[in-house]
């Protein structure tokens, strides 16, 4: 067992779990200047004390910290999930109905999405965009793979009855 204490060991480390990090605080605050600070925070100090931490237990400590860096920030706040809309243009020719339509729908799951519980939301959210297994869920929140399992079928359930009221 060693320490990250090694230039090139924390590098690596870095690599290796920091965008994962980042998506997992955004997923949970929305808002990506904030998530990037926490992340360079949490990784800071993952640095500060490389001595007593154990490269095989390193990635819970940064995920722990990380989190409990994002709770104390909004301690007093309710955190509401905004989505940050990238405009694409289409090249694809369409009518301006269907366009408008398509957007509507866009924005209707966006909203449904942002207004799941949050530990639906964010392992909704770490199983489809960050294309985790559920079994490196549980780990990365320390919860069994059966309550992600149970997390995913309710936001699934509720995506679903969302959908169906919108179409």
């Amino acid at each position: 067992m060693s320490s990250l204490c090694d230039e090139k060991k924390y590098a690596s480390f870095f690599n290796q779990h920091a965008k994962s990090l980042y998506n997992f605080i955004y997923y949970k605050c929305g808002q990506s200047s904030l998530s990037q600070d926490i992340v360079q925070e949490a990784f800071l100090k993952i640095w500060q004390h490389c001595q007593s931490i154990l490269a095989d237990t390193a990635k819970a400590y940064v995920y722990t910290t990380a989190n409990n860096l994002l709770t104390n920030h909004f301690k007093h706040e309710q955190v509401s999930l905004k989505f940050e809309r990238q405009h694409r243009l289409k090249h694809v020719q369409e009518n301006p109905e269907y366009i408008m339509e398509e957007n509507e729908f866009k924005e209707s799951l966006e909203q449904a999405i942002s207004n799941l519980p949050e530990k639906q939301r964010v392992v909704f959210l770490m199983s489809r965009i960050d294309k985790k297994k559920y079994q490196e869920i549980a780990d990365i929140l320390g919860i069994s793979k059966k309550a992600v399992e149970k997390r995913m079928y309710l936001a699934l359930d509720t995506l679903r009855k969302i959908s169906k009221k919108i179409r």
